[in-house]
């Protein structure tokens, strides 16, 4: 990969949704059992609030990797992948493959982009893809916090009986729990992820520090997972308890923070950072890289048709 050669036709917008998508799913699937830790250190407090106990289940990304692995299995690790990956070919389909295709609708087709257009078009795009995949997130995040139970028992059977488990109890809104919350979070993230990378790859090409090629994207990828990691995880923790939330638990996205801040103190905000960095870190250089590969290749192969 390093010391190819951009292909001469730039990819086109069907390329870059198509691209994104697939390389999301592959990232996920490398980095997923990162984030079902991250998910369960972040509602860990809330649990520990609602029985009373001081008992303290979960310790740091690789002690929550082994517990869950010696009382739960191998595979609770991977507990909602289907709605995951369900949820990257949609949601990383629209905000990242679309992210481009924005940028020049702000401009009115000029490739000169500033930092406010970069910025209004990963907003954007982050809250179009939130819209049209929370169901998939809420899905996601809801077995990624199933404990099994001593008996065997699991809230959800399977992705679909997921769906309509909550759909009936909930009604079709519970599919879009901690929608505005989630837009909120994902505006943040895609700016500060697309941007990031955007602006450091941008420099670095412009100073001749690398070519277009794998240490380059990496390098970008990296700055760009420990930004959106800092700027994030207060709003991602409030969106996994809220979307987590049982009927009533909490009134709003600001009630589960107000909650949290009395009761947990302001580094509730921050718990699952680690796992938040080493999940979000590797994600960004996995789909990044990969992305870039994918987008050379298939127009490659369209320029070869």
């Amino acid at each position: 990969m390093v010391g190819i050669k951009p292909a001469d036709l730039p990819p086109t917008a069907a390329i870059k949704f198509f691209g994104a998508g697939t390389a999301a799913c592959f990232a996920d699937l490398i980095t997923f059992p990162l984030d079902t830790a991250k998910v369960r250190l972040q509602i860990q407090g809330e649990s520990r609030s609602a029985s009373g106990s001081a008992v303290v289940k979960y310790r740091g990304v690789f002690g929550t990797i082994t517990t869950m692995v010696r009382t739960e299995g191998a595979r609770s690790l991977y507990n909602g992948l289907v709605a995951g990956l369900q949820r990257q070919m949609s949601f990383a389909s629209v905000r990242i493959g679309l992210y481009d295709s924005m940028k020049q609708f702000y401009t009115r087709g000029s490739e000169n982009a500033n930092i406010v257009t970069r910025l209004m078009a990963g907003c954007t795009t982050g809250a179009m893809a939130v819209v049209f995949a929370q169901p998939t997130d809420v899905v996601k995040v809801r077995f990624q916090a199933q404990v099994r139970e001593s008996d065997g028992l699991k809230r959800y059977n399977g992705t679909m009986d997921a769906y309509r488990t909550i759909a009936r109890d909930e009604g079709v809104r519970g599919l879009w729990k901690g929608c505005m919350p989630n837009i909120t979070r994902n505006a943040i993230v895609n700016c500060a992820e697309l941007v990031t990378y955007d602006i450091i790859k941008e420099l670095v090409l412009k100073y001749d520090l690398m070519t277009d090629n794998l240490p380059c994207h990496f390098t970008a990828a990296f700055g760009a997972g420990f930004c959106t990691t800092i700027v994030a995880s207060p709003v991602d923790v409030v969106k996994t308890r809220f979307m987590n939330s049982t009927a009533g638990q909490y009134s709003s996205a600001l009630n589960c923070a107000l909650t949290m801040l009395t009761k947990e103190g302001p580094t509730a905000f921050y718990k699952g950072f680690v796992p938040s960095f080493l999940r979000l870190g590797s994600w960004n250089i996995v789909m990044f890289v990969s992305y870039e590969q994918i987008k050379r290749g298939l127009t490659r192969m369209q320029s070869s048709w």
